[in-house]
């Protein structure tokens, strides 16, 4: 697995899965010409998104996951063929690894609830539905939660209820911004969802570093106008890119397959860059 250190704080990507959607899904309206000088794409126009939780240790003495991962058992055959999963989460044995177990994460934190950032948060368990993380509180924004309870004709085919109604007692929402423990801070966006969010470190007490969510799910869609044809709404998600990508600052990802962290420049070039271990 990999990690990242950054002064007082710790980042360990775990096994979640791996997704692969279509190319030009991912990139909207951005010409094929141009993206995928950035990104790879299959033979099936498909890129690969992985979706691999985050651990954050070092604040508050406290076991932070940031996402959940695709899960493991949830999805049909047609659901993994369409979304192009090739593999599912691997939690327990990641966690093994940093000889933890799924009791002892404390906080959950969820930009948003898309199934393929939702589905690690419950698991089936003789034949009934039952919490992953059972002693954490899980974040997310009260209009995603909302939303997610109660989809519209469009959210219905990513919000599902097997996502919420295990966890529903568990979960802490807030409306404008809110800080899990010292040192993180939450911040409703809109854009990707309605509800969507975005995450803010402090290492050290002074230097920020952030994770945009499906903002900015990859290193290539760091341009503010390269947003996904999944956005419900893509003006918010621009507006919201402006605002908080900025230079010399260090970002990273739960989709990326190439990055993990990325620092830019006030052109656009890299700085710095932490790359994805080829296995995990």
């Amino acid at each position: 697995m990999d990690k990242w250190s950054i002064g007082n704080i710790t980042l360990t990507w775990l096994d979640g899965g791996v997704t692969h959607m279509d190319g030009g899904a991912m990139f909207g309206v951005v010409p094929k010409p141009l993206w995928e000088k950035k990104y790879p794409v299959n033979e099936k126009n498909q890129i690969e998104l992985r979706t691999e939780p985050i651990l954050l240790q070092g604040l508050g003495g406290k076991n932070i996951l940031i996402e959940s991962g695709i899960g493991s058992g949830k999805l049909s055959d047609k659901q993994r063929r369409n979304y192009g999963v090739t593999e599912e989460s691997a939690i327990v044995k990641s966690l093994e690894k940093e000889g933890l177990t799924t009791k002892d994460i404390d906080i959950v934190i969820m930009t948003h609830m898309h199934f393929d950032h939702a589905c690690g948060l419950t698991e089936w368990q003789n034949d009934k539905l039952v919490s992953v993380f059972e002693n954490a509180v899980i974040y997310t924004s009260e209009i995603e939660w909302e939303e997610l309870k109660k989809p519209n004709v469009r959210s219905k085919n990513t919000y599902w209820r097997e996502n919420w109604e295990p966890i529903e007692q568990q979960v802490k929402t807030f409306k404008e911004e809110i800080s899990p423990v010292e040192g993180i801070r939450m911040v409703h966006t809109g854009g990707h969802s309605n509800g969507h969010s975005v995450v803010e470190i402090t290492v050290d007490g002074k230097e920020k570093i952030y994770h945009l969510g499906d903002l900015m799910p990859t290193h290539a869609h760091h341009n503010p106008l390269w947003v996904l044809a999944y956005d419900d709404y893509p003006m918010t998600s621009i507006f919201e890119k402006e605002k908080w990508i900025k230079p010399d600052t260090w970002y990273f990802f739960y989709h990326d397959s190439i990055y993990r962290a990325v620092k830019w420049d006030a052109k656009g070039e890299y700085l710095e860059r932490v790359p994805r271990s080829p296995k995990m």
